[in-house]
């Protein structure tokens, strides 16, 4: 019985240890995609290099978050500033899944959520720096709503109303501005996470994804002087992420005000 009561903590260490070295090396990954994507090159088989001189790094270099450390975020051929983002975007992943791991636990809905984090991380780079969500990255969130409704087929319907509450919205409104308010990535982006997440969240999700984004963009007009023009994407995918860690009980807050 102590053995196993001993055991029993231990394995849960050991896995959580392990989901956070798998969200680094993701996090590798993802970088990848942040610089490929945008310019329409492979993924999956070129070899990693230096965007400076061209050096293709070898297997110790791509060790993430520790070979930029180790080599004082410099590349080892040309010795050119390796940009930052890479160690931010590997530690950012793998702490978005600690934080999903946190609140889910070991359920098999928390490795959709996962990976529905990390492909955030891509789209909200992406959009920002090119003001446009790649269509696949939001065909790749909507596999994930398939899989969640797989999961709970039982109230599939839930699922479904939520790929249409918010996507429908974001629609009309792309149709009457003519694209000037949003774009149809948006609008992608809302149908697969609604599929995912079910009506009320998405719903919770839009709500914070707009007011965040009213309060930050304003706040960066001022800081840093961007102009008026937003990206949307990064602000919708705050959203569903903070709905993913938080919707519950946010709903169950709300519910119980209308109840009362």
């Amino acid at each position: 019985m102590l053995d196993y009561l001993w055991l029993g903590p231990f394995i849960i260490i050991y896995a959580t240890v392990l989901i956070f070295i798998l969200g680094l090396l993701i996090g590798s990954f993802l970088n990848v995609c942040i610089y490929r994507i945008p310019l329409g090159q492979n993924i999956a088989l070129d070899r990693s290099h230096c965007m400076k001189c061209g050096h293709v790094l070898k297997w110790y270099e791509l060790i993430p978050l520790f070979s930029w450390l180790i080599q004082g975020g410099k590349c080892r051929s040309c010795k050119e500033k390796i940009s930052i983002q890479y160690p931010l975007i590997e530690l950012g992943n793998a702490l978005s899944w600690m934080a999903v791991l946190f609140v889910w636990g070991f359920r098999p809905v928390t490795i959709l959520y996962c990976a529905c984090a990390s492909v955030m991380i891509v789209i909200s780079v992406i959009d920002e720096r090119t003001q446009e969500i790649n269509l696949g990255l939001n065909i790749f969130i909507g596999l994930l709503g398939i899989a969640r409704v797989a999961l709970d087929y039982r109230q599939w319907l839930y699922f479904v109303i939520g790929m249409f509450a918010v996507s429908l919205l974001f629609l009309i409104i792309v149709i009457a501005s003519k694209e000037r308010a949003m774009g149809l990535g948006d609008v992608y982006l809302m149908a697969g996470a609604g599929l995912l997440l079910g009506w009320k969240h998405i719903l919770l999700a839009m709500v914070l994804g707009c007011t965040l984004g009213a309060i930050i963009h304003i706040i960066r007009m001022k800081v840093s002087k961007k102009g008026k023009q937003l990206a949307f994407g990064p602000y919708l995918c705050l959203g569903i992420y903070l709905t993913i860690l938080f919707g519950n009980p946010i709903i169950r807050w709300y519910t119980s005000l209308i109840v009362h």
